[in-house]
């Protein structure tokens, strides 16, 4: 067992976390509803983006907070235990991820209440051998792109896209010296490999397909996320002088004001819409985990809570949102009122339930291979 010297806990991070998940949650609401054909008008602009950007907050501050931790490690231990980060990832991560496959495979598509038209068994079932073998190696968000989407499952894409990054990010950490080159060059890298697949590469279905895929794969924003976590580690000039310029109260205040306006117009900008998006949540998140100072604080029991589960959260709420629509299909006058509260609080009790009877023991043996105590660990220590 490893020697716990060091304890991080950020504030406000729970909350952030369940912000996002609740924005992705309100999007598959409003956007399930022209699925199910209960309501063909135009899904609200601001819904249209409340859920990807969810999503890109999730990755900043994923990206961060993985960063912070690494980078104390290595400072701590003096080195970073490789082999103990996948172990920790495996038993957070993956239980849950495979639980959803499983039922996303076997158990949804011979459930009749649950079948969406257009998704029956038989398509949900065809190239199956291909389809689980991208989801085990966990690139599910390659299964989007070649068979279309998988009903329940859908959402799993984003985690193959952390996964896959978090396959060389410890590496990178570990073993190149000047973290602040190695955040520019994986953000470069990224716009580079971009640009010729959009611009050099022969205009192709499987051009299509890597364009696709790679943009689902926005190595960029967690690398934002890192960016924001080295401000706050390094203690050099240059990141004391970019603290407190991003500390100041007014730019709190008025990034906090601009990515809601941004929202309620629902601005999608015409080049690095993700990036400009990641950036504003990047200077909130370090303002909320780590200024004193900062404009107000989210830090309470429930928001803690709801954080806490928000994996499960993210991971159940497709079943609920298609449940609860259809089992209030035919009612008159008060499907909106019920329906919104009825799908966030079916998915918090069966996200808590999860949370403490199937997700919880994984977690507990992620002890053997803590070096750094963080989270709730942390807190309560």
């Amino acid at each position: 067992m490893l020697l716990k010297t060091e304890k991080v806990y950020f504030k406000n991070l729970n909350a952030i976390r369940f912000i996002a998940a609740l924005g992705v949650i309100l999007y598959h609401i409003e956007s399930y509803k022209k699925v199910l054909k209960i309501d063909d008008r135009r899904v609200n602009d601001s819904m249209e983006i409340i859920g990807p950007l969810g999503v890109i907050l999730f990755f900043v501050l994923s990206g961060f907070l993985i960063t912070y931790l690494l980078l104390t490690e290595q400072q701590v231990t003096g080195t970073i235990h490789i082999k103990n980060f996948y172990v920790r990832r495996i038993l957070r991560i993956w239980p849950l991820y495979f639980l959803i496959v499983f039922l996303a495979f076997f158990v949804f598509p011979f459930i009749d209440f649950m079948i969406l038209e257009g998704y029956e068994r038989h398509k949900t079932w065809s190239s199956i051998g291909y389809k689980l073998f991208l989801f085990v190696i966990f690139l599910p968000n390659l299964v989007l792109m070649l068979f279309g989407r998988v009903p329940y499952a859908g959402q799993t894409w984003s985690i193959g896209a952390e996964e896959q990054f978090y396959l060389v990010w410890p590496w990178l950490v570990k073993f190149v010296k000047n973290k602040w080159i190695l955040i520019a060059g994986v953000i470069l890298m990224y716009w580079i490999i971009a640009y010729i697949i959009d611009n050099v590469l022969p205009d192709h279905k499987y051009t299509k397909i890597l364009w696709a895929f790679w943009i689902t794969t926005p190595i960029q924003c967690m690398s934002i996320g890192g960016f924001f976590a080295l401000i706050i580690f390094e203690k050099n000039k240059a990141s004391l002088f970019l603290q407190k310029i991003i500390f100041y109260k007014w730019l709190q205040w008025a990034v906090l004001i601009i990515i809601i306006l941004l929202i309620s117009i629902a601005v999608k900008f015409p080049y690095l819409d993700r990036e400009i998006y990641a950036v504003l949540f990047g200077i909130l998140i370090c303002n909320f985990a780590y200024n004193e100072h900062r404009i107000f604080s989210m830090e309470n029991s429930v928001l803690n809570y709801l954080g806490k589960i928000s994996y499960g959260l993210y991971m159940y709420h497709m079943i609920f949102v298609v449940f609860t629509m259809r089992v209030l299909q035919y009612s008159i006058g008060v499907y909106n009122v019920l329906l919104y509260p009825m799908v966030i609080l079916l998915t918090i009790f069966v996200a808590s339930i999860s949370y403490k009877y199937f997700e919880k023991p994984f977690i507990n043996h992620k002890n053997a291979f803590v070096s750094i105590t963080s989270g709730e660990e942390a807190k309560e220590s």
